[in-house]
């Protein structure tokens, strides 16, 4: 499990680093938050058992690909396919799989990109390929998903019928939110390149000093 638990630090790292650069070279930052998380061996195991696999260390490895999963956070729909370009064109990253729940979502409504990366862990005596999930998503496509797991989870995972169609509507609905953000967005942008240098538009330093001051005016 160690070799999982480095192979997260490694991702982590390269997205942290793709994080700050992207920031300063374009004063933007696509992504608002990283989580990571470990399967537990019992977690493991009955996933195993589920796919009729026998308790294996080596098909462990080869089969069982989310064992290692990290989850990026995205402002717009555009960033999550940015961000990805960016994971992707790492030199020591090899893409396995694309799941791409965005162009053609789940049934039940889910949306989300998922990258099947292999990535070298170099230890003492040897280095080891590990297998590590990325779940790249919006903001709402992350709110909605985590609801849907605790209601799956609350009910069994039996969902009664009428619930399960409310969730595919407020997947929906979630769906044309991110795109009517990022039409705004969009609009915004061209504003700003109109305006040039003299953009009435406030950076986000300017804001934070405007309100400073308003703070300060107020006392």
């Amino acid at each position: 499990m160690l070799s999982y638990k480095f192979a997260l630090e490694e991702v982590r790292t390269k997205i942290n680093i793709l994080r700050e650069e992207f920031q300063v070279i374009h004063e933007y930052n696509p992504i608002e938050h990283i989580s990571t998380r470990l399967k537990s061996p019992e977690s493991i195991l009955k996933k195993m058992s589920k796919k009729g696999m026998k308790p294996s260390f080596d098909q462990m490895k080869e089969q069982i690909r989310d064992i290692a999963g990290v989850r990026i956070t995205c402002s717009f729909i555009e960033d999550i396919y940015k961000v990805s370009d960016l994971i992707q064109s790492q030199h020591d990253i090899t893409v396995v799989e694309v799941k791409d729940y965005i162009k053609t979502p789940k049934p039940n409504g889910y949306q989300s990109l998922h990258l099947i990366v292999q990535v070298p862990i170099f230890l003492t005596d040897r280095v080891e390929v590990v297998y590590v999930e990325i779940q790249i998503r919006t903001i709402a496509m992350d709110f909605w998903a985590s609801l849907e797991h605790k209601i799956y989870y609350k009910y069994k995972k039996q969902i009664p019928s009428h619930i399960q169609d409310g969730l595919k509507e407020a997947a929906t609905q979630a769906a044309l939110l991110d795109r009517k953000m990022e039409q705004l967005n969009h609009e915004i942008n061209i504003l700003k390149k109109e305006d040039g240098e003299d953009s009435s538009l406030m950076t986000p330093n300017e804001v934070h000093q405007f309100l400073m001051q308003l703070s300060k005016e107020e006392d």
